[in-house]
């Protein structure tokens, strides 16, 4: 399948314990790179795709330790603009059982935060290209970023690309209030929409009617109300939403819907012994534009992205380690673990 896909944010270092340590229970923290555009990329040339990712990082050895990491993965790296002088960091505290995870941000004046939109060539950057995809994330780090932001979805839309965004509130980043405004004016371009039970609440105030989140307690014909009012207000012509029931921090049920304004699919739950569940969703949206680029129907599509997600709470890290096959085997029924020979 000869896609091209862009996708465009901030790729953040990642400083985390060992296992399952807390904050320096020991004197160690690995160090790896990701962030949820980037992870979406990496999933997708992964899955055999054109994936070029945009951002902006520092010129320095830190800088080109990112560019490195997503190269590796065969993801295009050349609109990547160099400038500024931090990379993000975040540091993560994987949890376990009751104990929740733990992420603290460190990303203030990071390179991509304070870029400006005189930095992007969009219509360089779209030429060929058959989707574009971006998260909430990005908006939240600054109003210079909602225009940047803003400036690719116009020079997506002119060139007829298609645009995906998952909404992906960050209470940490900003209010309630500025990613409304932001928000309703970027998803006026998008046509898949993603969001979780969460984000569709936060961002717009659309709740699902008997959920409790932190109960585990999930009503599915909420989740229709819920996707067929962003679909109404937006003109989305397709809405996904993930469904978790987080029964601890280490093991959770996992599904997911997908509205394509005629039908409800609702995709088989997996029981999910959770490794990493950081970049679950952005494992999720890759197999979503993966599915649908590929053709997949609404039902096959959905399977597709909830089973690359799935397997992605397997991996360490950020980046979702999966091929194709591995999906379509899992989203085929064989989710038995067993060792393969």
């Amino acid at each position: 399948m000869n896609k091209r896909v862009v996708t465009f944010g901030e790729i953040m270092l990642r400083l985390a314990p060992n296992g399952y340590y807390r904050f320096f229970q020991n004197d160690q923290l690995q160090a790896t790179f990701g962030g949820g555009e980037a992870n979406v990329a990496v999933s997708l040339a992964n899955y055999g795709l054109d994936s070029v990712y945009v951002t902006k990082l520092p010129g320095h050895a830190i800088g080109q330790a990112a560019v490195n990491a997503l190269r590796s993965f065969g993801v295009d790296t050349s609109h990547i603009v160099r400038g500024g002088d931090r990379v993000g960091i975040y540091f993560l505290e994987k949890g376990a059982s009751q104990r929740g995870s733990v992420c603290i941000y460190d990303r203030a004046h990071s390179a991509i935060q304070e870029a400006q939109p005189a930095d992007f060539d969009w219509d360089a950057i779209f030429a060929g290209a058959d989707w574009f995809h971006f998260t909430g994330i990005t908006p939240a780090l600054g109003p210079n970023v909602v225009e940047i932001c803003k400036d690719a979805c116009r020079a997506a839309k002119a060139r007829g690309v298609k645009i995906s965004c998952d909404l992906n509130y960050r209470g940490k980043l900003w209010t309630r209030e500025q990613a409304r405004a932001a928000m309703s004016e970027l998803c006026r371009y998008v046509d898949v929409c993603i969001s979780n039970e969460e984000d569709a609440k936060d961002v717009f105030g659309i709740e699902a009617a008997e959920t409790d989140i932190t109960g585990g307690k999930l009503n599915k014909e909420g989740y229709k109300s819920v996707a067929r009012q962003l679909a109404d207000q937006f003109g989305f012509e397709r809405v996904a939403i993930t469904l978790r029931s987080s029964i601890s921090a280490s093991d959770n049920d996992w599904a997911g819907m997908l509205y394509d304004g005629e039908h409800y699919c609702f995709s088989k739950e997996y029981h999910l012994r959770i490794v990493d569940r950081v970049g679950g969703g952005d494992s999720f949206g890759g197999g979503l534009i993966y599915a649908l680029l590929a053709g997949k129907d609404s039902q096959a599509a959905i399977e597709f992205a909830v089973a690359a997600s799935a397997l992605k709470h397997s991996i360490e890290g950020d980046f979702n380690r999966i091929t194709v096959a591995e999906v379509e085997k899992l989203a085929g029924g064989d989710g038995s673990g067993r060792v393969q020979r």
